[in-house]
C-alpha cells in the first residue's frame, strides 16, 4: 500500500483527497487485467475504460470552467502507479485537446472536448518536427492560405497516439513573422487527404507513436485555434500546464519502485534475516523515500500556484519536471538494485518500470532544457 499522508498536506482540498482514493480504488480492479500484448489495441482499451469510468472528464475544460492541475496530477500519478500505459492515455486525452480547452472557440470545444472526455475520441499533440525537437521556434511544416482553406505541408515526428487518434492538435508555420512568432494551432481530424502516417516507431516502452507526413493537405480556416501567428503562445500555455503532470507520471512510476522494494527487501531473506536488516538496504530506503516525497513536494507546489490563479508556473514546473523525472529513474534504479538478478528479468514490475521512466525525461522539454529554463527564470527575477 502506498504511502497516503501526502494527501493531508495543504495543496489539497477534500475532493482532491476523495478524487484520489476513488482513482485508486478503481484502477485496482479495472486496470489489473489489461492485455499489453497490443498497445494500440490496449491503448483504446484503456481510452475507452478511462471515458466509462468518468475520469476523462478531468482531461479537459469546457467553457467557463478551469482545468484543475492538482486533479490532473493525482490522476497521472495514481494512474502511473498501477499502469504506465493508462497514465499515457489519459496524458494524451489532456494535452491532445488541452488547446481547445484554454484557446477553443465555443463551437471548436462543442465539437471535441465531449468526444474526447467521454473516450469516444482519441487524442494527439502534433508539435515535434524532425530537425526541431526542443527548439519549436525552427518549425518549418507550412500552412500557407488558400481562399476558405489553409494547405498543409510537411512532418511531424514522435507524436503520441499518432496512427490512432482521431483528432490532432498541429502547429504550422503560418508567416506572420519570423521564428516563433510564426506559428498557428489547428484541429485536424485523422482521415484527411494528404495527411499521413509516414512510419510508426518502436521505443523501449511501447507506446503509439509516429511520424506524420501532409502534403497538401486542405484544412477549412475555421480549424485554426485563436488567432494567426498565436500557435507558440498556445503551445507553450498547453506545456505549462501539462508539464507538471510529467512530473506526477515520475512521481507515481517511483512510488510503485518503493512500494515494490519495501516488499522485496522485507520479504527477502540473507543468512536467516531479512535485506531489510542490512543496515546498506535502509541507506537505499532512506535515500528512495527522500526522493518522493521532495518530488512530490515540487510538483504540487506548481499545481496548487496553478489553480490559484497563477498565470505562468514556468520556474515552478520546470522544477518540478526536472528534478521528478531524473529522480524518479534514480529510485527506480535502486529498486532494480534490491531486487539483484530479478530487476532485470522480463515481466517484473521494477524492470517494467526501469523502460518506463526513460522517456519522461526527455518529452515535454528534455532535463537539459528544464535546466536552461530554471537558470533563465531565476536570472531574470533579479
Amino acid at each position: 500500500m502506498s504511502d497516503r499522508s501526502f494527501l493531508d498536506w495543504p495543496f489539497f482540498e477534500d475532493r482532491h483527497r476523495a478524487l484520489a482514493d476513488d482513482l485508486d480504488a478503481w484502477a485496482a480492479g479495472a486496470l489489473a487485467g489489461v492485455d499489453h500484448s497490443d498497445t494500440d489495441a490496449a491503448c483504446r482499451s484503456l481510452v475507452a475504460m478511462l471515458g466509462a469510468g468518468g475520469w476523462l472528464q478531468y482531461s479537459g475544460a469546457q467553457a467557463g470552467e478551469a482545468l484543475d492541475v492538482r486533479s490532473l496530477c493525482l490522476i497521472r500519478e495514481t494512474l502511473a502507479r498501477h499502469d504506465g500505459l493508462a497514465d499515457f492515455s489519459f496524458a494524451m486525452q489532456g494535452l491532445g485537446t488541452g488547446a481547445t480547452s484554454l484557446f477553443g472557440t465555443p463551437e471548436q470545444q462543442a465539437e471535441w472536448l465531449p468526444k474526447t472526455r467521454s473516450g469516444a475520441a482519441i487524442s494527439a499533440f502534433a508539435l515535434t518536427e524532425p530537425q526541431s525537437g526542443s527548439d519549436v521556434a525552427n518549425s518549418t511544416m507550412t500552412a500557407v492560405r488558400d481562399g476558405d482553406d489553409y494547405i498543409l505541408n510537411g512532418e511531424k515526428t514522435w507524436i503520441s497516439n499518432g496512427g490512432i487518434a482521431d483528432v490532432y492538435t498541429l502547429f504550422a508555420r503560418t508567416g506572420e513573422a519570423p521564428g516563433a512568432r510564426g506559428l498557428s494551432a489547428f484541429i485536424l481530424p485523422a482521415g484527411l487527404q494528404g495527411f499521413e502516417v509516414a512510419e510508426r516507431l518502436q521505443v523501449i516502452a511501447p507506446h503509439p507513436l509516429a511520424t506524420l507526413r501532409f502534403t497538401d493537405c486542405r484544412v477549412p480556416a475555421s480549424a485554426m485555434l485563436g488567432a494567426p501567428g498565436q500557435g507558440f503562445a498556445i503551445a507553450m500555455s498547453v506545456l505549462d500546464v501539462f508539464r507538471s503532470t510529467v512530473a506526477a507520471a515520475a512521481l507515481g512510476f517511483a512510488r510503485r519502485a518503493l512500494d515494490e522494494a519495501l516488499q522485496r527487501v522485507t520479504a527477502r531473506q540473507v543468512q536467516g534475516k531479512p535485506l531489510a536488516d542490512l543496515q546498506m538496504v535502509q541507506g537505499h530506503i532512506a535515500d528512495m523515500a527522500v526522493d518522493v516525497d521532495a518530488s512530490a513536494l515540487l510538483i504540487y507546489r506548481a499545481a496548487w500556484l496553478k489553480d490559484q490563479g497563477a498565470p505562468r508556473v514556468t520556474r515552478e514546473a520546470a522544477m518540478a519536471k526536472l528534478f521528478a523525472t531524473d529522480h524518479a529513474q534514480i529510485v527506480i534504479d535502486k529498486a532494480v538494485q534490491l531486487f539483484g538478478g530479478d530487476g532485470v528479468r522480463h515481466g517484473m514490475m521494477v524492470e517494467s518500470l526501469y523502460r518506463e521512466i526513460r522517456a519522461l525525461r526527455i518529452y515535454e522539454g528534455a532535463s537539459d532544457v528544464q535546466r536552461v529554463v530554471i537558470a533563465r527564470q531565476t536570472i531574470g527575477a533579479m
